[in-house]
């Protein structure tokens, strides 16, 4: 008897050994499986992992996007997928790591020496022209200037409209005010303000601004006049609810990804014709830009030498260029990469040399189903607001171009604690584009070692505004100036230090 439970007992530990083998077996498999499966390919998985198809049916209806921007994602978020390209764990830190934020902090609460306003002397009226990161700047550079004349602002006049949480409205009783309407003088001082615009507060009780681009000096504005603008920028000024929701869920389903770089991918039609950029374009496209810029009456330049722009690094760069970029820097080809951009000019065409390095190419048009996308298709700057949430929030921000999105996006990361900006050197990066084209060089070690020494200093380090460009005079003088809502350090960012004995923050600098 006693041998027979013996042989039951042994048949049984042999039984569970075998399952518990089984079962482990099933989840290293599953693990696999989910590790290199990039996300573009998720959807040959079997269910829960593939999309319904009647929602790339109807997308492919509604939209006349291309096929590397077709819908990927259902509104549940894939699963996260690990990097696998990097030699090391070790290098793949370094890539993600942001620069040294060096102890630095917003401080923008009033100074002790803050003047109360006065009871206000009238209202300042505002029409706020250009894109969405130009009426973003001028917004919040009107807030500063009501404060210089001591006025009440209120900006009922969008180019765009519904996308600023803003419901203000001039009083009744001054609708049909005389007004003193004004085009500001641009990137002018205080004492223009107090002096020639407040002036006017003696026969008027309107002064309604024509323009709000550029109208505030960057530099040399009494300290509380440069944190107000950016409480203004930062901390006030919001994008409507309905765009900061749809903005949030997109950033979300890019971190189901893992780490992830927003590219602003400045490769659009308009763009491409205004900056007379043709380089690695048919003869076909080169001549459609050219006729486009000779027959938009505003855009002044229309004589353009494309390959002296090029090699002055004033053109963006092409996505083939792109993507020797990023891989040079020792991004690996499993990189989730959001791309911040309008419609591409070429399309699919364009976008192959880009999408064949890096396959995890994301869109809103993919993150987001055809409802959910439904009340912002219609509204390109709405569509810009939610590349701006998701390229603000990102790991790494890369643009292809210095346009005012870009300019915009860097500063605001600047502020939010100096987050990975990696911005390209074009310039010097047409040289060596263009000696891979010619066969002069090859892509490789040799050619990776060079353009990550020469983006070391180039990734988003703490450091002062840059003022003029030496020997300039005039308007240029302002026009070189690095932009106050590009680095607003160090108006508005101080460097703080732990103070020992009493263990509290203090201000360094």
């Amino acid at each position: 008897m006693q041998k027979k439970r013996w042989r039951k007992l042994g048949l049984m530990r042999r039984l569970l050994t075998c399952a518990i083998a089984s079962i482990s077996l099933v989840a290293l498999l599953s693990a696999h499986l989910h590790l290199f499966f990039p996300p573009s390919q998720v959807s040959m998985l079997p269910d829960p992992y593939k999309l319904p198809t009647q929602h790339e049916i109807r997308y492919q209806k509604l939209s006349k996007e291309r096929s590397w921007i077709q819908p990927h994602f259902s509104k549940a978020p894939l699963p996260a997928l690990k990097l696998d390209g990097a030699n090391s764990s070790l290098d793949s830190h370094k890539l993600w790591k942001p620069p040294p934020n060096r102890d630095f902090a917003p401080c923008v609460d009033p100074s002790s020496s803050y003047i109360v306003p006065q009871e206000t002397r009238g209202y300042l009226l505002v029409h706020t022209n250009g894109g969405l990161n130009q009426m973003r700047a001028g917004i919040c550079d009107m807030v500063a200037v009501a404060r210089i004349i001591n006025a009440t602002l209120v900006v009922p006049e969008l180019d765009k409209r519904s996308f600023w949480q803003d419901t203000r409205k001039l009083p009744k009783e001054l609708m049909s005010a005389t007004r003193a309407v004004k085009h500001f003088r641009s990137w002018s001082g205080i004492d223009y303000y107090e002096q020639e615009i407040a002036s006017l507060w003696d026969d008027y009780q309107v002064i309604r601004a024509a323009k709000s681009d550029s109208r505030l000096a960057n530099n040399n504005l009494p300290p509380d006049i440069q944190k107000l603008r950016c409480r203004a920028c930062y901390k006030a000024l919001r994008f409507s609810p309905r765009i900061e929701a749809m903005g949030k869920l997109l950033v979300d389903r890019m971190r189901a990804y893992g780490p992830y770089i927003a590219l602003h991918l400045r490769y659009e039609k308009d763009m491409l014709a205004f900056s007379g950029c043709t380089h690695d374009l048919s003869i076909e496209e080169a001549n459609e830009l050219t006729s486009i810029r000779e027959n938009t009456s505003y855009w002044k330049v229309k004589d353009i030498d494309s390959m002296e722009q090029r090699a002055k690094g004033y053109c963006p760069l092409t996505p083939k260029e792109v993507g020797i970029f990023l891989r040079a820097l020792g991004f690996p080809s499993t990189t989730p990469i959001y791309i911040a951009a309008g419609e591409i000019y070429g399309g699919d065409s364009r976008m192959e040399a880009l999408q064949s390095r890096f396959p995890t190419l994301m869109r809103k048009e993919k993150l987001a189903s055809v409802e959910e996308l439904d009340p912002f298709i219609e509204h390109a700057s709405q569509m810009a607001a939610l590349d701006y949430i998701v390229s603000v929030e990102s790991d790494i921000f890369i643009p292809s171009y210095s346009g005012n999105m870009a300019r915009a996006v860097e500063g605001h990361r600047r502020f939010l604690g100096h987050r990975k900006t990696i911005s390209p050197d074009r310039k010097l990066l047409v040289r060596i584009f263009d000696k891979i084209s010619n066969g002069t060089m090859k892509e490789g070690k040799k050619l990776s070692s060079r353009i990550i020494e020469i983006h070391k200093r180039r990734q988003g380090s703490p450091r002062k505004r840059k003022g003029p460009i030496t020997g300039t005079k005039g308007t240029d003088r302002f026009r070189s100036e690095e932009a106050f809502y590009v680095n607003p350090l160090p108006d508005c960012l101080c460097q703080m230090e732990m103070e020992s004995t009493e263990n509290e923050i203090i201000k360094k600098s």
